[in-house]
């Protein structure tokens, strides 16, 4: 998958996972348009789409149920800085 369909895919993905969170996530605009930490959250959704796809992927193949955890929680670990980058548009120099 492109990088930018990545993005895509996370952003909406993200949007389904935090309802409360939809709407500015929805609104990130374009990467040639972007502010820091707009930048920092497209990059957080691409981060969520791979590693949603490589969750998916081990989980699929029944490979190892402790990958598939570290998969889960490393994309609770995104939800929660899209989350906080969302709120805090400073957080996002702070983690660059």
């Amino acid at each position: 998958m492109a990088r930018s369909n990545r993005r895509e895919a996370g952003r909406r993905r993200l949007a389904m996972r935090l309802p409360q969170m939809r709407k500015l996530i929805m609104e990130t605009r374009d990467p040639w348009q972007l502010e820091l930490f707009e930048a920092y959250q497209l990059e957080l959704f691409e981060a969520y789409q791979m590693a949603v796809e490589a969750r998916d992927a081990v989980r699929r193949h029944r490979f190892n149920s402790n990958l598939v955890r570290e998969y889960d929680e490393t994309c609770s670990e995104i939800e929660r800085h899209v989350i906080r980058a969302m709120r805090e548009p400073s957080y996002a120099q702070r983690t660059s």
